[in-house]
């Protein structure tokens, strides 16, 4: 009686990659999402500034802001930086309309961080649910 092996390698890899982007792109939209319900909206620039993408060579997913105000957001300036490193003693700005204003910071509203936090759970049920639906599992 002879054995036939069946290599289903390349299948069961391509299977699991395609869940696992799938998922990516689920999460970090929802991560995107919460993010900007987070976020502080006085022009709206920083907050409509978010975005994600995924890399599907190195199944990983980013999101983020380009803007530099979203760095403030999250870790806060001056006084009230999240790790004590800001500047101290206050200082003036101009506003970009040409109102000096005195300011000892930016308090940290972490709004990447507090998406996160929230969506944590859902998304590592989601994941779960992902994988056993595309291969099948139980």
């Amino acid at each position: 009686m002879a054995i036939e092996f069946q290599d289903n390698r390349i299948e069961v890899k391509a299977a699991i990659c395609s869940a696992i982007i799938a998922f990516l792109h689920e999460a970090c939209g929802e991560l995107e999402a919460q993010t900007k319900r987070n976020s502080k909206a006085k022009t709206g620039q920083t907050k409509g500034s978010y975005g994600y993408a995924v890399d599907e060579t190195e199944l990983t997913g980013y999101v983020g802001s380009n803007m530099e105000n979203a760095i403030w957001e999250e870790f806060g300036t001056g006084e009230y930086a999240l790790n004590g490193d800001g500047r101290k003693g206050g200082w003036h700005y101009k506003d970009e309309k040409g109102k000096w204003h005195f300011t000892y910071g930016k308090r940290p509203r972490r709004p990447l961080f507090k998406a996160f936090t929230t969506l944590r759970a859902r998304i590592t049920a989601r994941a779960e649910q992902i994988m056993k639906e595309r291969l099948g599992s139980e």
